[in-house]
């Protein structure tokens, strides 16, 4: 009884703030004007959610698996390095210390035309005349995976302190070289916070809004772009529908991670206390 009491004030608060709202949302998309499912039958035709639904993923995509071959090398030199550790955890975490928008604003002055990235280019000789990268698909992956980065290296670094040393001296003890060892022991081992940070950043990625709207531009808007100009326009039962949609990706991203073979239970081995 006593669990209950205490977990009680956190319960009502999401049911006030996050449970009825959501709701709510997902009522408004079949009740406005009238109860209807006409805004859910008419999205398989509507080339520009298609589009913008076919961006959003690809770009998730892309985010995902940058962060990921990012991450594990930093993950592991993390754990590896007891003497470097303390920087890297600094440098890991400092994106946590600064919000979104500003680190955005940032991604923005160093990928702009005159931007720093551009007049290095340019003083080394490597470049005529500015490229365009801000305002493209590849600024925001850039840009994403940025501030995505330390969800995915916080698990798997999580994952590779579980991992009993003596379980490599074992491996090396038996002749392997460093890189059997990783790929037979280490990597199958360290797979709980793979999956982790995987679903971590993915799911994270589908709903990005501000950066993608700041560094991405108007040409690529993702699916959580498109929820914000149907808001803008009053245009609620749309803005509900396709957040509903949104909402429904990302539970079907999780519940098929919890079913593959293997996958699903690593990611409950790492998230159990």
């Amino acid at each position: 009884m006593a669990p209950l009491l205490l977990a009680a004030p956190l319960v009502l608060f999401m049911l006030a703030f996050y449970a009825l709202p959501v709701l709510a949302m997902l009522l408004r998309s079949i009740s406005d004007p009238a109860w209807t499912l006409a805004h859910y039958a008419a999205l398989p035709g509507d080339t520009v959610f298609l589009k913008t639904f076919s961006i959003t993923f690809y770009t998730s995509v892309i985010v995902t698996l940058a962060s990921l071959l990012l991450g594990y090398p930093v993950a592991l030199a993390l754990v590896r390095a007891p003497r470097w550790a303390p920087l890297i955890v600094v440098l890991v975490l400092l994106p946590f210390w600064t919000s979104v928008l500003v680190r955005s604003y940032a991604w923005m002055v160093l990928l702009g035309r005159h931007g720093l990235f551009n007049e290095a280019l340019l003083a080394a000789g490597l470049l005529d005349r500015p490229m365009r990268i801000l305002n493209t698909p590849l600024a925001t992956q850039i840009a994403m995976t940025h501030i995505l980065l330390p969800y995915m290296i916080l698990p798997i670094a999580n994952a590779l302190r579980q991992i009993d040393p003596s379980l490599l001296r074992a491996s090396s003890g038996l002749g392997a070289p460093p890189w059997r060892t990783f790929l037979q022991v280490t990597l199958p081992l360290s797979m709980p916070g793979v999956a982790a940070g995987v679903l971590l950043v993915f799911v994270l990625a589908l709903g990005f809004y501000i950066t993608p709207a700041m560094v991405g531009g108007p040409r690529e808007i993702t699916l959580s772009m498109l929820i914000a100009l149907q808001v803008e326009q009053l245009e609620w039962a749309s803005a509900a529908t396709l957040s509903a949609v949104l909402l429904a990706t990302a539970l079907a991203i999780i519940g098929l991670c919890h079913r593959l073979p293997g996958l699903g239970g690593a990611f409950r081995m790492n998230v159990r206390p």
